[in-house]
């Protein structure tokens, strides 16, 4: 029961940092881009970011000479530059060939899904739980996220081109806000 209970903690803790459904706006701002998302490759690729980072990740940042704090403002100013794509309607990180296989590993498999967010709780999270609890605690959320990605087609259909831009500028003021806050915590530790 105790388990049980400390799985369900450690899921809930990463479904709000992920925060995949209120990506949602910008999958289907990537989706537009690139024409489709490779939902298995996203989702495969995030869990196995998050499981080596649980394993290895502090000692890899160690190594390379990064500090967690400093991982964390990285990742703040790529979820800043997102922000600001979905709210100006603007594209700044632009690349030569939009190839969906490439979209579904940069941006959404990471910084999207396993950003600097979501590996440093993971690293936080090693304090308090076991790593085989923190480990399931991902893997149930790599269910939804994967649900949540197979479904991204179905939501642009349903909520019109109208309804996603609204949403996108709303998602893009909370991701801006996130970003703002993950470099606020992070920049002076």
């Amino acid at each position: 029961m105790l388990f049980f209970k400390e799985i369900l903690s450690v899921s809930l803790i990463l479904f709000a940092v992920i925060d995949i459904l209120g990506s949602i706006p910008v999958l289907v701002d990537i989706k537009s881009k690139v024409g489709q998302i490779h939902t298995a490759k996203a989702t495969y690729t995030a869990g196995i970011i998050m499981l080596l980072f649980l394993l290895i990740g502090e000692s890899l940042l160690k190594i390379i000479g990064i500090d967690i704090p400093s991982f964390a403002v990285a990742g703040s100013i790529v979820i800043f530059i997102i922000a600001l794509e979905m709210i100006l309607g603007i594209s700044l990180m632009k690349s030569d060939d939009a190839n969906p296989s490439n979209a579904s590993i940069v941006p959404i498999a990471f910084p999207l899904i396993a950003g600097a967010g979501t590996l440093t709780t993971i690293l936080s999270l090693k304090a308090e739980y076991s790593q085989m609890t923190i480990a399931l605690g991902i893997f149930l959320n790599l269910i939804l996220v994967y649900f949540v990605l197979r479904s991204v087609p179905y939501l642009e259909r349903k909520l019109g081109s109208g309804g996603i831009d609204i949403l996108r500028r709303i998602f893009g003021i909370v991701l801006l806000s996130i970003a703002i806050k993950l470099f606020k915590t992070n920049l002076f530790l």
